[in-house]
């Protein structure tokens, strides 16, 4: 990241922030007049531009103020944002109502959802807690045109994963049911990890596919097998500039699709209970996100049972109160499930 001096910090924080109540470009005339920097718009101009030539401001228009890049919220929530906390009333609330859910696992989960759609604006998403790691049983490839394979993974417990595949070259149907079969043989009963141990015994191909499974158990174990939670995905198209966005409305459509809140969970969140993970513009990762913010914690507790939640608002997100929502209800979560669980 850029190196910037006390003053270029300070506007870009308020650009930040006017921009985030706004909606709209953010000139030098507006800083100025309204938060009494001490400095004439010339010089404040001069440090918008110095702004945007480092990467942190664009001008969508000729004439028009600037808003921030990706960059320039990257910069805000790692180095300007600092700790954030709930007001004390909120939490309470907050608590009050988890202690009144707290005899039932499914009511947790979908106040979670409500309550941290309600206290981000935004749309939520919450999995249920899980106690097992995903395990492998069975592999199937299926030949399906050219260089094309269905890769169907069967875990313990019944849950079906499937995904494509596309291989170097064509391989032949027999060839494909002869290499999951020594898959299965081999991996039978392992986890991702265990799994991925294997990878060395096997064929290029085999190589190829064992990897792909492991792969596949890690987002498995991202994400509860049964249902994800969501709540509050009005928020978004009520947004300022949103209503009438494909890209969030593609974004919102997605937050159904299992096989991508898995891929997201898995690549994004920490394998550890208690951290945030904040994921802006979808990190050059997912185009389906660019105009999108996403803040994901994991909740419980390890070698009990744990499971994933956050918010997906827009990259213009107040991320101060996202950020603490998402703490806090992770961490009221993490103390049920261990009450519940762990005993």
């Amino acid at each position: 990241m850029p190196e910037l001096s006390e003053r270029q910090e300070t506007i870009l924080a308020l650009v930040i922030h006017e921009h985030i109540d706004t909606a709209q470009p953010v000139g030098s005339k507006t800083l100025v007049e309204h938060y009494g920097l001490g400095i004439s718009s010339a010089t404040a101009r001069s440090e918008l531009g110095l702004l945007a030539e480092a990467g942190l401001l664009r001008q969508p228009h000729t004439s028009a103020g600037r808003v921030p890049t990706e960059e320039g919220y990257r910069y805000f929530v790692q180095r300007l944002l600092g700790e954030t906390d709930l007001p004390p009333d909120e939490k309470r609330l907050i608590s009050h109502q988890f202690y009144q859910a707290r005899a039932d696992v499914e009511e947790w989960v979908r106040l979670a959802a409500s309550v941290l759609a309600h206290h981000s604006r935004a749309a939520s998403l919450v999995t249920a807690p899980h106690t097992t790691r995903a395990v492998f049983k069975h592999l199937e490839l299926i030949l399906t045109q050219g260089r094309q394979v269905l890769l169907v993974l069967v875990l313990q417990g019944g849950d079906v994963r499937q995904q494509m595949l596309t291989l170097a070259s064509e391989v032949p149907q027999r060839q494909l049911a002869e290499t999951a079969a020594e898959i299965t043989i081999t991996c039978l009963d392992k986890d991702s990890a265990g799994v991925l141990s294997q990878a060395g015994r096997f064929s290029a191909l085999g190589q190829e596919v064992t990897r792909l499974v492991a792969d596949v158990m890690s987002r498995a174990d991202a994400v509860s097998s049964g249902e994800i939670y969501h709540d509050g995905l009005a928020n978004m198209l009520s947004l300022p500039g949103f209503a009438d966005s494909e890209t969030v409305r593609q974004s919102l459509r997605l937050l159904e699709e299992r096989s991508f809140l898995e891929e997201v969970m898995a690549k994004a969140l920490s394998p550890t209970v208690g951290g945030v993970q904040v994921v802006i513009g979808g990190e050059g990762a997912w185009e389906e996100l660019k105009d999108c913010s996403m803040v994901l914690a994991r909740y419980g507790a390890p070698g009990f049972a744990t499971g994933a939640l956050g918010v997906l608002g827009p990259i213009r997100m107040a991320y101060g109160r996202t950020i603490s929502a998402v703490r806090y209800v992770a961490g009221l979560m993490s103390d049920l499930v261990i009450e519940s669980y762990a005993g």
